[in-house]
């Protein structure tokens, strides 16, 4: 029902997705276009969906709105690949404000080695 609509948005998502490793990216969307797709049903616009390396882990269904997004994103090579290697929060608001949120936690190493360079500049 969505698929075309988040089609319609994919190159600005591809971008934010990849801009998101800097902070919380918002894209403002127009409510016709997702209107239009619903076809004159009440839909709610509003949702938050975590993936996690490219999967949803929750115990509800997600809406249609949620699983044709999710379907967009794992059908193109760019975003399948970066969100299978991420955790990204989506959020939508009910004015078709879509947040996207890089919430990958830093790899141990990185982490070591923070802590290894702060004991160096402490005892330096």
């Amino acid at each position: 029902m969505f698929i075309q609509t988040w089609n319609n948005y994919l190159p600005v998502i591809r971008i934010f997705l990849k801009r998101s490793a800097n902070g919380e990216q918002t894209l403002d969307m127009n409510k016709t276009d997702f209107m239009r797709a619903a076809g004159g049903r009440k839909i709610k616009y509003n949702f938050s969906v975590t993936l996690t390396k490219g999967r949803v882990y929750t115990g509800e269904n997600p809406a249609v709105l949620v699983k044709d997004l999710i379907a967009v994103l794992q059908q193109d090579d760019v975003t399948n690949k970066f969100i299978r290697q991420s955790v990204i929060e989506f959020n939508m608001n009910s004015n078709c404000q879509l947040t996207i949120k890089n919430i990958t936690p830093a790899p141990e190493e990185t982490i070591a080695e923070e802590v290894k360079t702060d004991d160096t500049a402490a005892n330096g």
